[in-house]
């Protein structure tokens, strides 16, 4: 079953006062292409995340966000014992000075010692790194199976809709298999004619030449060939459906090979009708590499 390259997966976690979010977002593109914006400081995450990724996905532009917060606590404020042991020496020092110079100060209440600039800190949550590292660690693999799991689910759509493009190739290539056997008295008698008017200005033409150009003339309208590759080219890519890997490069390949043999089929026509089937293949199949597009 084909797998979408369009998925989105999120996830959250909490250990103490630290929350955080995971964002993964995917869209198509050639190869893999993985853009990470995780937070520094975590040792070894953006590897974990790199590696599952690569080990897990086989195409696509695919973003992965992770944003941290911080629950700020009540209990958040210490006092710093040097910085109060500075601020205390400092004022012993300004009264010793004032009293030396006959100048009477108010004594300090508690308010204007803890006012002066890094007394009363903040206090720190001091995050345990490795545990935090764990509980992130353990987030990947259940939020790359949430991704995974909605690209299976967009790529069963997908393979709905390709495999009724599919059926409707195999309808007019059978229409343009019918429309060419049908055009076939036109075909000889567009021959003979060119042929009298050839032989009626010519006199003394080798009549293996004539049977040489009557021959290229005919394969130049032969339109088996490109019938019998287009239903080739249906089972193969059937084939790449049902493969268990991913075959989106495969199957725009495929795609470029069908347009090729409608193009060729159209310019071999010769006649309205199966020029008109051959536009209506190159109109489907334009279709169905649109959505092989999205195919991973």
């Amino acid at each position: 079953m084909i797998r979408s390259m369009t998925a989105f997966a999120s996830r959250t976690g909490t250990l103490g006062p630290v929350s955080w979010s995971w964002e993964m977002r995917g869209v198509n593109a050639r190869g893999l292409d993985l853009r990470l914006r995780l937070p520094d400081g975590i040792d070894g995450l953006e590897v974990a995340v790199r590696s599952a990724l690569n080990a897990g996905l086989g195409r696509g532009n695919v973003t992965v966000n992770l944003r941290l917060s911080r629950e700020e606590t009540a209990q958040g404020l210490t006092l710093d014992e040097t910085q109060l042991e500075s601020v205390l020496s400092a004022l012993d020092a300004v009264q010793e000075r004032a009293f030396a110079m006959g100048v009477t100060l108010a004594q300090p209440t508690a308010a204007d010692v803890l006012a002066q600039r890094g007394v009363l800190i903040a206090a720190s949550a001091d995050d345990d790194g490795a545990a935090l590292a764990t509980a992130l660690n353990a987030d990947i693999a259940p939020l790359l199976a949430d991704f995974i799991a909605m690209r299976e689910t967009e790529g069963a759509a997908l393979h709905g809709v390709i495999v009724d493009q599919l059926d409707q190739i195999v309808a007019l290539t059978k229409a343009a298999a019918q429309a060419a056997a049908d055009r076939a008295p036109q075909v000889k008698e567009n021959l003979t004619t060119a042929l009298k008017r050839v032989l009626e200005d010519v006199s003394d033409m080798d009549e293996q030449r004539i049977a040489q150009e009557l021959a290229v003339l005919a394969v130049k309208s032969d339109v088996t060939e490109e019938i019998d590759r287009l239903a080739a080219h249906v089972n193969a890519a059937r084939d790449l459906l049902a493969a268990p890997k991913p075959a989106g490069r495969k199957l725009d390949f495929l795609a470029q090979e069908f347009n090729r043999e409608a193009n060729t089929l159209c310019a071999k026509a010769q006649a309205t009708a199966l020029t008109a089937i051959g536009l209506d293949l190159k109109a489907v199949i334009d279709q169905m590499r649109e959505q092989i597009q999205n195919v991973e």
